[in-house]
């Protein structure tokens, strides 16, 4: 029998989100949450974790929905599948760099039933939909026994698969700002093929007057335990007409502040080298000059 079947536990269906908070509160620290479930069962034999309960969200419909609105910004269930961000077509004219994470994320199949709060609350470096929306910025909603609660996406993640999430919170919503007219992003991510996890990835989003960055943020993976902003790299970049020579500084800017190590994917050389050359392809391909 293979070793990575999950062990027994109770099924829990709540109905309504009340109910499913509830029940988080009532079994706190041994229940699993199942949306879209396509990392659950590795993600519990690595981690060796033994859910007693499991928590489907199959009957929340109220979840599922994905919303531009205009001022405010997108607005994602917990329940929306990647797929859905590529059928909206609000997301790819406003939010490219998350279209982007998007259309290259896994497999069709697997793009048909993941979740993107899934990737968010996996907490994964690698993980390429939460590398854009950290680049873009954005919050998480959490429903928990005493209300709402915001957690900015740059302190969501803590650790390799630890989130802000408390175990008796119901991550509901994800937030991303509107964009402005100005506003250009981008995402890239290196693999060595289609369907396998990065062995780098990086995202942009910047503010631009002309050729010149007024703001920037950017997001890489797999560069460290969880994803990083790299804000020394930023600082360099604000204020600056992008020129091939900036580039080139930013270049080397990001090889000095990340943090990579060996691992079954790639090694920290390899990916030290390659993380200039990336951010430089990705900063071209947001300002339209690659």
């Amino acid at each position: 029998m293979s070793s990575r079947v999950l062990p027994q536990f109770d099924l829990l269906t709540p109905q309504s989100i009340p109910e499913a908070v509830a029940m988080l509160s009532q079994h706190q620290g041994q229940v699993s949450v199942l949306a879209g479930g396509t990392d659950m069962l590795l993600w519990n034999y690595i981690r060796k974790v033994k859910p007693t309960y499991l928590l489907r969200l199959s009957g929340l419909d109220e979840l599922d929905y994905l919303n531009y609105i205009p001022g405010e910004g997108l607005i994602i269930g917990a329940k929306v599948k990647i797929v859905q961000l590529l059928e909206h077509p609000d997301v790819a004219e406003k939010f490219p760099a998350l279209y982007q994470a998007a259309s290259t994320f896994a497999t069709p199949q697997i793009r048909n039933m993941a979740t993107v709060m899934g990737n968010v609350l996996r907490g994964s470096p690698a993980g390429d939909c939460s590398c854009a929306i950290l680049a873009l910025g954005g919050q998480v909603v959490l429903q928990g026994p005493q209300g709402e609660r915001l957690v900015g996406i740059d302190d969501f993640w803590v650790a390799y698969g630890v989130t802000e999430r408390k175990n008796d919170e119901l991550a509901v919503e994800l937030r991303i700002p509107e964009p402005t007219s100005t506003t250009r992003s981008a995402f890239i991510r290196m693999t060595r093929v289609h369907e396998d996890l990065a062995k780098i990835n990086v995202a942009v989003c910047l503010e631009m007057k002309q050729n010149t960055c007024q703001r920037a943020r950017i997001a890489m993976g797999c560069v460290g335990p969880i994803l990083v902003r790299l804000k020394q790299t930023e600082k360099l970049l604000e204020g600056q007409q992008i020129t091939g020579e900036l580039l080139e500084q930013l270049a080397a800017s990001a090889q000095e502040e990340i943090a990579p190590i060996d691992d079954q994917r790639s090694t920290e050389e390899y990916r030290r080298q390659v993380a200039g050359v990336i951010l430089r392809r990705v900063i071209e391909k947001a300002v339209g000059t690659h």
